[in-house]
């Protein structure tokens, strides 16, 4: 039986009101990796996990990153280093995705502008995952355990 999904409230300050994402979060700038705010992260929430797509890439849902077992706060501060287990946030995992093992910002053609999604979940477990896992195996094993979800979205033109 599969639970009810709840919805998670999130907000990225790394894209602007005019929905653009700010160009330190791109790959066309220092490709940091955005903070997230959470307002209704369930107390019973273990573990964040974040994917980020780009909505407009011939490849349908093309996945630009993809972590798991950051530790549940209301906050995910921005900056989160590259590597496969990431220490400084208490060895959340990163996946393979078109950054390998980090996060890689929008980079979209030139003159084009596409839509990019972050997708947050909150599950009520660590995950025993590879790190060679995409965002499909991720989601299989995490099914059953994903308590809220939520995303946002943003655009950029390259």
């Amino acid at each position: 039986m599969e639970k009810d999904i709840l919805e998670l409230q999130i907000e990225c300050p790394g894209i602007g009101d005019n929905g653009e994402f700010f160009m330190e979060h791109t790959g066309r700038g220092t490709d940091i990796s955005p903070e997230f705010l959470i307002k209704n992260l369930s107390p019973k929430a273990k573990t964040l996990a974040i994917t980020l797509e780009d909505l407009s890439h011939p490849i349908r849902g093309f996945t630009h990153w993809v972590i798991w077992n950051i530790p549940a706060a209301a906050r995910i501060e921005k900056g989160i280093p590259a590597g496969r287990i990431v220490p400084s946030r208490k060895n959340a995992a990163q996946g393979i995705g078109y950054g390998f093992h980090r996060y890689a910002g929008p980079k979209p053609p030139k003159g084009k502008t596409h839509l990019y999604r972050f997708t947050l979940y909150a599950l009520d477990r660590e995950l025993k995952l590879g790190v060679c896992a995409g965002k499909r195996r991720f989601l299989r094993k995490a099914e059953g355990y994903i308590m809220q979800k939520g995303s946002v979205t943003g655009k950029m033109t390259g």
